[in-house]
């Protein structure tokens, strides 16, 4: 059977009754985003109540604006009852539809308020107090409670679940789209080991975890001052000592950003002094990896960083390190011998402060003969992947990421 009708092609139909889905002529132009958008709440919630909190709409208005769409598109698309709301066959066709559509045009206005340099001010205001109390050399617990506010703006994705666990003694976070699914991915969150929390980083680890289709797991390593070099690396071997003793190695995987990924590549050196086992993969975002400063990018890119600046990373580093050697490739892992690692991505922004910490990582890895992924993201600052729910290019490097999880051999 010819598939077109009037003209419209719409792919092969089902020969099915269910499955078949014919072309009609298009919906009057009367229907809006705010009626796709009641209308997939209403769907996915199934609740008409939560549907309007969600949306922060009256009901009325939610069951109002329903009603307009199915009479632009001619059809009921939902069943109401006194116990709840079904989608009908109408309605199944329309969702995931609409949800593509909702998703575009959102993806398309979030990448116009960026290149008009919108969506940069939004951040900038919100990155704000952080900024203020760095420049200032201000209170180190007042500028911890301002980096967890900041943190607290960009929270997991819905369908992401949380809970608490023990990861090899060091209390931990796991985060997965799927509550089955086993712990194969330890990250180490950022934060210049002094502030940054596990809690805090629930946002990026869960985004991770949807992108890697994986359970994430996030330990709450101690920070200096209160607890100094080298307690944050002895966590993070703890961690993944934990990790490596309930699941193969090939099956997990680790990360962090800037600081956290100092601690990544700490933990897996001592594994490898220990002759035991590497993980099968290592991801590391913005990577701090020299506390001697001695990277030519931590000048020359100071202005336009608008996160990261020369004197909170000083500041950072010497209530990390107290006495110790910076170089000490325990706290400065580019210093280290990286034979033996497993393979790297490594991604940085083309702005920032640490890029060269990271190229002079990437290159000592690659004459080690570590197979590296080096991606230098342009026009990007410090970890930018922390704001990827209004940041279309730290999502894309989060989804960038997950692929690169997802293709290692074994991982999983």
């Amino acid at each position: 059977m010819d598939d077109r009708i009037d003209g419209v092609t719409d792919g092969p139909i089902d020969d099915t009754p269910l499955g078949r889905v014919l072309p009609l002529p298009p919906a009057p132009d009367g229907i809006e985003l705010r009626h796709l958008r009641a209308f997939v709440a209403v769907a996915e919630e199934l609740n008409f109540g939560r549907a309007a909190s969600r949306l922060y709409l009256s009901q009325p208005a939610l069951s109002r604006q329903i009603r307009s769409l199915e009479r632009l598109v001619g059809c009921d698309l939902l069943r109401r009852s006194t116990h709840g709301v079904e989608l009908t066959l109408a309605g199944d066709a329309l969702l995931d539809r609409a949800r593509t559509l909702l998703h575009g045009v959102d993806d398309a206005v979030a990448a116009t308020q960026a290149v008009g340099g919108e969506l940069a001010g939004r951040l900038a205001r919100i990155w704000e107090p952080v900024r203020h109390l760095t420049a200032t050399d201000g209170d180190l617990q007042e500028l911890r409670n301002a980096t967890e506010q900041l943190l607290s703006q960009f929270p997991p994705p819905p369908e992401v679940t949380l809970r608490s666990a023990n990861t090899g003694g060091v209390p931990s976070f796991l985060l997965a789209p799927d509550p089955g699914l086993p712990p194969t991915m330890l990250y180490f969150h950022g934060g210049g080991y002094v502030m940054g929390s596990a809690f805090g980083y629930r946002g990026l680890a869960g985004a991770l975890a949807m992108a890697a289709e994986a359970c994430v797991v996030v330990p709450e390593y101690r920070l200096a001052p209160e607890h100094p070099f080298p307690a944050a690396v002895e966590d993070s071997v703890a961690a993944l000592r934990g990790l490596l003793a309930a699941h193969p190695a090939g099956h997990v995987a680790v990360g962090g950003d800037s600081a956290g990924s100092a601690l990544a590549i700490a933990a897996c050196l001592a594994q490898r002094e220990a002759g035991g086992p590497q993980p099968a993969g290592l991801l590391l975002a913005s990577p701090w990896t020299d506390l001697a400063f001695e990277s030519p990018s931590f000048t020359a890119a100071e202005a336009r960083d608008p996160w990261m600046s020369g004197p909170r990373l000083r500041r950072s580093a010497g209530l990390y390190l107290g006495d110790a050697d910076p170089h000490d490739p325990r706290a400065s892992p580019v210093h280290a011998d990286l034979r033996g690692l497993p393979p790297m991505l490594v991604q940085v922004g083309g702005d920032e402060v640490l890029l060269d910490d990271a190229v002079r990582l990437a290159d000592r890895a690659r004459a080690a003969g570590v197979p590296v992924e080096l991606e230098v993201a342009p026009g990007m600052w410090h970890v930018w992947h922390l704001f990827a729910p209004r940041l279309p290019e730290g999502q894309a490097a989060i989804d960038r990421a997950g692929a690169w999880l997802r293709a290692l051999p074994g991982w999983a």
